[in-house]
């Protein structure tokens, strides 16, 4: 720890607030009554726990750091919820590397907040705890024949393909011809492209070996995916949607009379809006053998087609004959009271039954307690806080998903985690704070850990599971095959040390993978 200190910056674990060009009397006085540097506990390493990080380094030139995460990798929904095939997005791993490199920066991964240590016990050792963890679970239908073998989550199934290490082992059954979605959001269209994509492209991709393995062999070539209210309520984006309708070998199946009228409504809509209605006005008028040169030119497996459906919501996940499969969807048709995003979804007493054999819930994620010393709206699936303060403890804050709620884009999070930060500065700033110097931050943790039989994964320790996911992923033409079990990551944090030490030779060992 004490090389984090630095001559005349006297900052870092040596818990001071820097100083510069003072006379020797003038900086013993100083370091005999300077305030301690903030001690600031970040739970979670994804977005909105790497910007919070990001902000209170670059605005307070003392602040201390440390980054917590249950798995041994970092980066959270960049690294396990972007599609493989969106590698301009997980770009900002760059920018987060570099936050974590700071000196005034530490992570520590596989150590699970809330059992291996506690908010509590974190509170003890920081100054400040930021809660960014996330949403680890997902919404539930709550209907009839939910699970039946068949039916997923989207959450599972995007992790499966990312390599989440929970969901490495979910084998989704791809031997039906037809998909259902329920939801109509970028995470809907992400689904449906990786289902529908030519193999081509997503070996190219990050996506795990075990999950192409299964897309090799997948039957689907028809996916609908089904929203309970209208064409302007849609939640994806146009980039998406742009993406999808240019798909390589497929073609969109929209209904013309879904959109008849729109052209009125959509005139006084955001832009944003606009554009992402006309499009699929556009699309719909299509004539059918515009596309279909495309699709069947796109050779072997062809066609394949993809819908949108508007205006009905699942009330019962059809069983097979033998009860234990899904074998379709009974659906209750719609009418919208209203406009805009306040319309409201009113049952119109008609149903309709659409058959599939994959059932995948988008509905949306959902966040969880973390620990019983924490408030925790379970209504809302948030913790109750003002500007990232959570409400009543003072000295805890939240941003990102576990603040506001699923929803936003990467920037939105950033802004997010941005106006948590800042409430973390102005407090600290404020004098809200309780600044003891027996605050140790990870001294503390540390012995808890140890005691308790944990051993956290340092980021360069992260680096060498990333060197071992590149070089895995360079022989397969990939940009890196992900290792998708902590044991093993762990594995080979120990062999290369080993290796570093001499006792182990690493290319031996590497090979043994």
């Amino acid at each position: 720890e004490t090389a984090r200190c630095h001559w005349l910056s006297v900052r870092g674990s040596c818990g001071f607030t820097p100083c510069l060009s003072l006379s020797p009397a003038g900086l013993r006085r100083w370091l005999s009554s300077a305030a301690p540097a903030p001690r600031v506990c970040v739970v979670g390493s994804g977005p909105a726990g790497f910007y919070t990080a990001q902000h209170i380094l670059k605005h307070h030139g003392g602040a201390l750091v440390d980054i917590y995460e249950k798995l041994p990798v970092p980066f959270g929904l960049v690294r396990f919820g972007v599609a493989p095939d969106h590698p301009e997005v997980k770009n900002v791993i760059n920018t987060f590397t570099q936050t974590a490199r700071s000196e005034r920066c530490s992570y520590y991964g596989n150590v699970t907040v809330g059992r291996d240590v506690t908010v509590p016990e974190l509170r003890q050792a920081y100054h400040a705890v930021v809660l960014s963890y996330g949403a680890e679970d997902n919404r539930v239908l709550g209907i009839p024949g939910e699970n039946l073998l068949g039916v997923y989550s989207a959450r599972a199934f995007v992790g499966w393909y990312n390599g989440l290490p929970e969901n490495r082992d979910l084998k989704p059954d791809l031997s039906c011809e037809t998909a259902l979605i329920l939801g109509h959001g970028n995470v809907a269209l992400d689904i449906a492209r990786i289902l529908l994509s030519p193999l081509q492209l997503l070996r190219k991709t990050d996506i795990t070996d075990s999950s192409l393995a299964a897309l090799a062999c997948s039957k689907v070539k028809r996916v609908w995916l089904v929203g309970r209210r209208g064409p302007l309520q849609v939640a994806f984006t146009i980039k998406e949607l742009r993406e999808m309708i240019n798909l390589p070998g497929t073609r969109a199946v929209l209904d013309p009379a879904d959109f008849t009228g729109l052209e009125n409504a959509v005139k006084d809509a955001p832009r944003p809006r606009k554009r992402l209605t006309e499009l699929m006005m556009k699309t719909a008028l299509e004539k059918p053998g515009e596309k279909a040169v495309e699709v069947q030119a796109a050779g072997p497996g062809a066609p394949r087609e993809w819908g949108l459906k508007f205006q009905r919501s699942p009330q019962e996940v059809l069983p097979s004959a033998d009860g234990t499969r899904a074998r379709g969807v009974r659906m209750a048709l719609i009418r919208l009271e209203g406009l805009g995003d306040s319309a409201k979804a009113v049952p119109t007493g008609d149903v309709e039954e659409l058959e599939c054999g994959l059932v995948l819930s988008s509905i949306g994620y959902r966040s969880l307690p973390l620990d019983p010393a924490v408030p925790f709206d379970s209504q809302r699936g948030v913790i109750p806080n003002s500007s990232g303060r959570v409400e009543g403890v003072p000295g805890l804050y939240c941003s990102g998903w576990v603040k506001r709620g699923p929803t936003g884009v990467i920037i939105t999070t950033m802004n997010d985690s941005f106006d948590t930060a800042q409430s973390v500065l102005e407090d600290l700033q404020g004098g809200v704070l309780d600044m003891i110097p027996s605050r140790e931050g990870f001294g503390a943790v540390e012995s808890i850990l140890h005691s308790r039989g944990v051993r956290p994964v340092s980021f360069s320790d992260w680096e060498k599971i990333d060197a071992a996911e590149v070089a895995r992923g360079k022989a397969a033409g990939k940009p890196r095959e992900k290792i998708v079990d902590p044991a093993e990551m762990l594995q080979i944090i120990a062999l290369s040390l080993l290796s570093l030490l001499g006792l182990f030779s690493w290319p031996v060992c590497f090979e043994a993978y």
